[in-house]
């Protein structure tokens, strides 16, 4: 890594939508929880949100960076136990350098 690379963990979360949803209603809503959760934590300075979260093969993924390894696997960790979280959850270490998501060392969460 360089002098501007910057350590990031992408949490994958698998993209699983929520059963009987109301038609109209969002399948995904668990997505809005994890930006919040995100967002809270950068609030309070634990962590950045590197960039907005997007949809990747059969996953969303929310990348965070601005702390240590062992700080950004423990918010992904928090992540996955939110009680909206599908199952499945894992991160991967990477850093900013990393030309597509999912390149990196993979950490099963849930």
């Amino acid at each position: 890594m360089n002098e501007t690379t910057q350590l990031i963990v992408e949490i994958h979360v698998p993209l699983t939508p929520v059963l009987n949803v109301p038609a109209g209603e969002d399948p995904f809503p668990w997505i809005d929880d994890v930006m919040d959760a995100i967002l809270r934590d950068e609030a309070d300075g634990e962590l950045e949100m590197y960039d907005d979260g997007e949809e990747w093969n059969d996953s969303f993924v929310f990348s965070i960076a601005g702390a240590s390894e062992s700080e950004l696997l423990a918010a992904a960790r928090k992540i996955a136990e939110l009680p909206t979280v599908p199952f499945g959850v894992y991160a991967v270490v990477t850093d900013s350098d990393a030309e597509e998501f999912g390149v990196g060392t993979r950490i099963d969460i849930s």
